[in-house]
């Protein structure tokens, strides 16, 4: 399927319908609709109303982790509402950072069927009250249950759109049009003092008087359908745009004044609503300088050029400066290389306008691609592995640590005669990659269209190079160290589970996100002779190398015991007892289970873990409680008893650490419900299908997850899995 193709399969009639219902009936000026890909990490921006797309480009892509309002709903699986300006610096500055305006915010889940499928973002002007209306949490409530089923239909016929550029919506208008005929329009506008002109909701001209168009001295033709920082080179300033965006954000009157060189000075005055922004021009008094009103905000920007001459393009306008803030924010926060390169594609391409962008750095004497996008695969691999002594711009740079420029493909050629045009691009930047004073890798940017590079934005696209430089050294470093812990963390579960005829075993361990740290969570399948086997799960406190050390002494504990043939209670007081005396500080949960499938009985004991879930044959779900054990390592005296459970062929037992479960307000009990009713929808024949659902069920874990899921079939199975 097409992009084209699955876009009109779901968005024009339902799901776009169901935004603009929402948008509306809750009185919202703004709507931002993401859909969450099965399987995926990351919230994509398919639609959003009454605002250039432009705006949206630092969120097009958020990842379910990031520290931002859509994701922290879609995480927590409840509505996040952010009352104002204030509110937003204090609890999300990098967001805040980005859209430095007065409004206020709602972000919600979309759900479905047990599974987050998306999330809606909802933005009121600045004159909200500082809480949401119980008629507009209904609306909203009522809009997001509409959004999810559309979209979870829309999964299950796999006709999500691919990421790609959001479609923009025309917001469902509140203004009515006026009764006067066009001629009577006109005829009164015109006569009032000054210019006047209309700007739609991505800030296009859609109306010019004659008026208008001589104090901004162009034709009204020329005009129509422009931005009017792109019409007009001398209001190519970050603080116009800027007063735009503040306008068309928070919805407040704004005046302004800039100067038409040479020497004209106007004053702009800016009024809102969700449809658009009317614009008044008058030229201004001299006097007036002296005495703003204080009802408005006043800026008035130095005369950019100095000059008649048009200025020069480049990234200076407000929506790039802030774009390129949200980077250096953003790459402060990258971990890996990967996620270094996914976050300067996010934020550097589109700021600049680049069409794409590769990273390279040396490894082993050769030049090696880290990542790409907008460029081909099969182009990537012609210069994956360059030699370091290749004459090729990308080598260049990064022996000389001095960046290079070519507008067109026959100014490359002239420096580097042997380079082939191998695609449609016709502009490019080469940038060394410089950390620690030492150049570690070189960036490309490619163009569609010629660029010419002017010197501001030569320099603001170094600068960029340099954070990108010092972001990848970082995310070397954590790359790096994450294999070393993952190795270690590896090392001490169990390589393979042991099999056993009729028994299906698979199992999953799942990090958190603590960046480099080490967890303590543990599982194991001990095999005890040809009809009984034991096994365990528990969660050891704490994320360092101390806990992922008890914990191996504990499993090895358990392990020993339940190999001694200790009774399922003997197995957590003498593990209990050795805890106690090695005093590390720390406590341990545990959950062990002793399954006599000859006798079809299983016997639990706890040691203060969350209980085990038991999926019968016929599909209905059980959650084991054995008598509530203390936790392993606080009290040597402590007893721990067991529960014995009736097991039948077919059915199911899951074990899990609290990380599956817990969520941010929701009560332990009703998450075990929920993940209860959830195994009970899963298929009991495919071990490794449930497991996968089941850790998906818990896409943002505050907490490491370990899974073990053991399928009683009643027939000889095949190696039992491990995740």
């Amino acid at each position: 399927m097409t992009q084209s193709d699955a876009t009109a399969d779901v968005a024009p009639e339902s799901v776009d319908t169901a935004l603009l219902d929402v948008v509306r009936d809750c009185g919202a000026s703004r709507g931002l609709l993401y859909v969450l890909p099965r399987n995926g990490d990351a919230l994509w921006l398919v639609a959003l109303t009454g605002a250039p797309r432009e705006m949206a480009v630092p969120w097009t892509r958020v990842g379910v982790a990031d520290s931002l309002p859509v994701a922290d709903a879609v995480r927590s699986g409840r509505l996040v509402w952010i009352s104002d300006m204030e509110d937003m610096a204090r609890r999300y500055p990098r967001t805040s950072l980005v859209l430095p305006y007065a409004f206020a915010l709602a972000a919600a889940p979309l759900a479905a069927r047990g599974s987050v499928v998306g999330g809606l973002v909802l933005l009121w002007p600045a004159a909200h009250p500082p809480r949401l209306s119980g008629t507009e949490r209904a609306v909203i409530d009522a809009g997001c249950r509409r959004l999810g089923r559309r979209l979870h239909e829309a999964a299950d016929r796999n006709a999500l759109p691919p990421p790609g550029e959001p479609r923009i919506l025309p917001h469902p208008s509140r203004a009515s049009a006026l009764r006067a005929e066009g001629s009577e329009q006109a005829a009164f506008i015109a006569r009032l003092p000054g210019g006047a002109c209309a700007l739609d909701d991505t800030g296009r001209f859609t109306f010019v008087t004659p008026e208008a168009a001589r104090l901004l001295g162009a034709d009204a033709d020329t005009l129509l359908g422009a931005l009017p920082w792109e019409a007009l080179p001398w209001m190519d300033v970050p603080e116009i745009e800027d007063s735009y965006r503040s306008t068309l954000v928070s919805e407040r009157p704004t005046t302004f004044s800039a100067v038409r060189p040479p020497d004209t000075r106007l004053v702009f005055a800016l009024y809102p609503d969700p449809s658009g922004i009317s614009v008044r021009i008058t030229r201004s008094d001299p006097r007036d300088e002296l005495s703003p009103s204080p009802a408005s905000s006043h800026t008035a920007p130095a005369d950019p050029a100095g000059t008649t001459e048009p200025a020069v393009r480049g990234p200076s306008r407000a929506g790039s400066l802030y774009h390129l803030m949200h980077m250096a924010a953003t790459l402060t926060e990258a971990l890996g290389v990967q996620d270094v390169v996914d976050q300067a594609a996010d934020q550097l391409m589109p700021a600049l306008g680049a069409t794409a962008m590769a990273v390279m750095a040396p490894r082993g004497g050769r030049l090696r691609i880290l990542g790409h996008r907008g460029y081909d695969a099969e182009l990537m691999e012609r210069f994956d592995h360059m030699p370091l002594n290749a004459h090729t711009p990308a080598v260049r740079v990064m022996e000389t640590g001095s960046p290079h420029f070519f507008r067109g493909f026959d100014e490359l050629r002239r420096s580097y005669p042997e380079a082939v045009h191998f695609d449609d691009k016709t502009s490019w930047a080469f940038l060394p990659l410089i950390a620690s004073g030492r150049a570690v890798g070189s960036l490309v940017l490619a163009y569609d269209r010629p660029r010419h590079f002017p010197p501001t934005e030569r320099a603001v696209i170094t600068a960029l190079a340099g954070l990108v430089g010092q972001a990848l050294e970082r995310g070397r470093l954590y790359d790096t160290q994450f294999a070393v812990a993952h190795q270690l963390q590896a090392a001490l579960l169990p390589r393979h589970l042991p099999s056993l005829p009729g028994l299906r075993v698979t199992a999953r361990y799942r990090p958190a996100g603590h960046g480099v740290e080490v967890g303590g969570d543990f599982y194991d399948l001990i095999r005890l002779n040809d009809t009984t086997v034991a096994a365990a799960i528990g969660d050891v406190q704490g994320h360092d190398i101390d806990a992922a050390a008890l914990m191996g002494q504990v499993r090895t504990a358990v392990h020993s015991q339940a190999a001694a043939g200790a009774s399922p209670g003997d197995v957590l007081g003498r593990t209990n007892r050795l805890l106690v005396g090695l005093d590390p500080g720390r406590f341990a949960s545990c959950l062990y289970a002793h399954l006599d499938l000859g006798r079809r009985g299983l016997c639990l004991a706890s040691a203060g873990h969350p209980p085990a879930v038991l999926r019968h044959a016929d599909g209905h779900t059980e959650v084991l409680s054995p008598p509530p054990g203390l936790l392993l390592g606080i009290d040597d005296q402590a007893d721990y008893q067991a529960a014995e459970f009736p097991l039948h062929p077919g059915c199911v037992l899951v074990l899990y650490t609290d990380g599956l479960i817990e969520r941010p307000g929701v009560d332990l009990d009703d998450a075990v419900r929920t993940l209860a009713e959830l195994i009970a929808r899963t298929d009991p024949e495919d071990p490794d299908a449930m497991a996968d659902t089941l850790v998906r069920h818990a896409f943002a874990p505050a907490d490491d997850v370990a899974l073990l899921i053991v399928h009683l079939n009643g027939a000889t199975s095949g190696q039992a899995g491990g995740g």
